[in-house]
This record gives C-alpha cells, sequence and structure tokens, in this order.
C-alpha cells in the first residue's frame, strides 16, 4: 500500500472507533476509493496511562508504546496519529523513535481555539493524568491563553464520567456531561477544550447543544484527512 499513514489508537477501543467514525464520514466518499489508504494499531493493552502518571510504581505505558513505533518504522508510513489524549505525554520520546513525522493533537487543539478568536479564559478538560502532567496546560499558557482547569470536585466526575461509565461500563450520561460543560460557563469560560477521547466520544453523540467546545479529536481528525490528501496529490 502506497500514500498511507497510520492511527496509534485502542486507547480506548470505543474512543479509537469513534475517530474512525469521524474519519470515514468526513471524506465524503463517493466510492471505495475516495476513503483515505490507513493503517490501525488498535493497541488495546497498553497499560493505563493515567495510573502511571499518577503512580510511576504502576506498569509504565511507554515501551508498549515505543513498540509500536518500532513496528510502524518498519511499515514506513507517510505521518502517524496518537489518538489517546494522555498518552501525549510520551510525545517527545515517541517522536525521538522514529524519523516519520506525527501529529500533535494538543498543538492542533490550541490553534484551532487561537483561530477561533478566543480572547478569553479556557477550561481544559481530560483526564486526571492529562491534568497532572500539564499535556494541554503547557501548549495553552505558551499560547498565551488564560487557562482555566477543573477544580477537584469537579475533576471527580470528568474522571467518573470517563472511566466509570464510558470505559467501564459502556454508558453515555449524556446529563453529567451537559452538567460538566455548565460548570465551565458558570466559572466564567469562553471555550472549553475536550481533550479526552471519551469526552470527544461524549460529544459525537451529543452535539446538538450550543457549548462553546473545541473537541480536540475532532480537530485532529480534520487535520489527519488534510494531511492524507496531500499524499495524493
Amino acid at each position: 500500500m502506497r500514500d498511507f499513514f497510520s492511527i496509534l489508537g485502542g486507547m480506548g477501543t470505543m474512543a479509537t472507533e469513534s475517530f474512525i467514525h469521524l474519519l470515514n464520514k468526513r471524506v465524503h466518499a463517493k466510492k471505495d476509493q475516495d476513503y483515505l489508504n490507513y493503517v490501525l494499531f488498535n493497541h488495546a493493552s497498553v497499560p493505563d496511562r493515567t495510573a502511571y502518571i499518577l503512580n510511576t510504581d504502576q506498569e509504565n505505558p511507554l515501551p508498549y508504546l515505543l513498540e509500536d513505533i518500532a513496528q510502524q518504522n518498519l511499515l514506513k508510513p507517510a505521518f502517524i496519529v496518537l489518538t489517546c489524549n494522555t498518552a501525549h505525554h510520551f510525545f517527545d520520546e515517541l517522536q525521538a523513535a522514529t524519523s516519520i513525522p506525527l501529529l500533535n493533537m494538543p498543538k492542533e487543539a490550541v490553534e484551532e481555539v487561537l483561530q477561533s478568536g478566543t480572547s478569553g479564559k479556557v477550561a481544559f478538560f481530560g483526564t486526571e493524568g492529562s491534568v497532572k502532567a500539564g499535556i494541554y496546560e503547557k501548549e495553552m499558557r505558551a499560547a498565551g491563553l488564560d487557562v482555566y482547569l477543573p477544580p477537584k470536585v469537579l475533576q471527580e466526575k470528568i474522571s467518573y464520567l470517563i472511566y466509570h461509565e464510558i470505559k467501564e461500563n459502556d454508558r453515555l450520561n449524556d446529563r453529567l456531561y451537559f452538567e460538566i460543560l455548565q460548570a465551565a460557563l458558570d466559572a466564567g469560560c469562553e471555550k472549553i477544550i475536550l481533550g479526552c477521547t471519551e469526552l470527544s466520544l461524549m460529544q459525537e453523540h451529543f452535539s446538538d447543544h450550543l457549548y462553546p467546545v473545541i473537541d480536540a479529536q475532532s480537530v485532529l481528525v480534520d487535520r489527519t484527512i488534510e494531511k492524507a490528501r496531500t499524499l495524493r496529490k
């Protein structure tokens, strides 16, 4: 196969499925040959990224991810898409292990916020690991954004939605999702970055609302399509 990219997913699998669904849908194909060429690594057995970030005594996901990169080096895709937000904690190590460019989801999402003309406070919602590691906060502050991170009680609700409702029970709790988004508005936020693929899954299914959301996964889908289309020119 020529002119293809690879997707490093499986963290989690349902969220990766959401990414693939959006990717294929937005291509607007009229025939089979209009779709994009890609290889999917659904590496579901990668240890939990947040668990390790919060407690480094837990199993380290990095060796698993580096193994994936080594395998993708053999395939030689044009670029690699890392669909897990929290896995971007290891972005520099992964990029250093390959000459193949990796798309950087936090950078793309922050750029989308800047292009929207936002001048006010911007919330970041993601896993506790992403918050602690500052995966998005660093990019947001470097761009001069006024960052709002969820206080403890709100983060607990976000984590409950991600882990208990979606990952453990495959349940999309729209009531809790909208309660979380409303909390950002109540805190005076002008935009809300969804920096977790489980939150993106919620957004995919419950997008009929007026909350000022910047969905990082959705942005990554668009950038992937843009970059993939240049391979065919």
